[in-house]
């Protein structure tokens, strides 16, 4: 890989950050641990036998050491959630199109640091300098193709259709890799790259390359029509009357931004896939565990479908998750092997905090830093 220096620098300087991260758990509490007891009332606003609901999981070295689920899936017949409930993942989603991308990089089809105008027939010539490293970590620039699709729109928008509205646009918000802002149009490009260079559709190529591979047996890139989501949550929004479908919204069915719907259970597997290499090689998940220098000195924040700060000198990794009727977080300690995800069927709610005080239980120093993302340009 022609991986550039100032991306090196920043994957060195993290080493030691990570290193040792599949074996140090002694910051970790195992006696006496957590129980539902410690959890439930965390998540007392999600329990009505009414409203939309909750599933969380608690993973410690690969293992699920708690696994709850409060209030319904389904309002109308009263579906109760459950840890096997398929939440859409909204933004959560991009850590599996980083993945499909690095599978690539690992296999030498493509190169971090390859413009993406040489890489994906149709790219917009205005955003030539943009390499398919900025869009992995939200330094492209390009333009929120959310932007250019009115609010009346009914027809839902592909990821195919983003490079039509990106190329709206007659230029980046800044010059490529210099400045940091979140972008959907982004994960939205580099699941078409996955499309062109992997020869395949998106949503077929992460079934086959890292859905199956990584254990997740039901985990799927929703298409209306083409694909069926098990024990499908839908989502909703309060209002004054109590709470209302929204399930779908005009963007709802572009994938690489936040396609995938998938259940706590299944993400037990994702975790330890993560954590065993199962998918890419450890300097390949170090690099996307990296976030890289910008120019004024400063860290991005970003790496590859992650965001990434140090909590109490343990590096943390995290990632909110919101769309139409669904709120979701993760955060994990890669170095104390612990994971908290929190996957919610409703609109608003923040999910992150509740997610951040269930890992505090476990850590023998609670967390006290926000999130990045909260701060972040963009961030949505």
């Amino acid at each position: 890989m022609n991986d550039s220096p100032l991306a090196t620098a920043a994957l060195i300087a993290a080493l030691a950050l990570l290193a040792g991260c599949t074996a140090a758990t002694s910051s970790v509490k195992t006696r006496p641990a957590p129980d539902a007891h410690t959890v439930d009332p965390i998540f007392a606003a999600y329990a009505s036998p009414e409203g939309p609901g909750a599933s969380v999981v608690v993973i410690h070295e690969g293992q699920a050491v708690l696994s709850r689920a409060y209030g319904l899936a389904e309002l109308p017949e009263h579906t109760p959630a459950t840890p096997k409930t398929h939440y859409r993942l909204a933004s959560l989603s991009k850590q599996f199109t980083a993945m499909a991308i690095m599978r690539l990089a690992e296999e030498g089809k493509l190169r971090y640091d390859d413009r993406v105008v040489d890489v994906l027939p149709g790219f917009p010539a205005h955003a030539r300098e943009v390499r398919i490293r900025h869009l992995l970590n939200h330094t492209s620039g390009i333009w929120d193709y959310e932007a250019f699709v009115p609010a009346t729109q009914t027809v839902q928008v592909k990821d195919r259709d983003v490079l039509e509205l990106v190329s709206r646009a007659e230029r980046t918000y800044f010059p490529p890799g210099t400045a940091v802002r979140y972008s959907n149009s982004g994960y939205a490009v580099l699941a078409l790259i996955v499309e062109q260079v992997g020869g395949m559709p998106f949503a077929r190529f992460l079934h086959e390359r890292v859905f199956t591979p990584a254990g997740l047996r039901s985990t799927v890139a929703h298409e209306e029509g083409r694909s069926t989501v098990p024990q499908r949550a839908y989502g909703y929004v309060a209002d004054t009357q109590g709470f209302r479908p929204r399930d779908q919204s005009s963007t709802s069915a572009v994938l690489g931004d936040g396609g995938i719907y998938s259940s706590v259970e299944e993400l037990v597997a994702w975790d330890r896939a993560l954590d065993t290499h199962a998918l890419i090689g450890e300097a390949t998940q170090r690099l996307a565990w990296t976030a890289p220098t910008l120019p004024d000195g400063t860290s991005s924040r970003y790496g590859f479908g992650w965001f990434i700060d140090e909590d109490g000198g343990r590096l943390r990794l995290s990632h909110h998750g919101e769309t139409s009727g669904f709120t979701n977080a993760i955060v994990k300690y890669p170095q104390q092997r612990l994971t908290v995800i929190v996957l919610t069927n409703r609109a608003g709610g923040e999910p992150w905090r509740l997610a951040q005080q269930v890992a505090d239980l476990w850590l023998e120093t609670p967390g006290t830093r926000p999130w990045p993302f909260e701060t972040f340009p963009n961030a949505r």
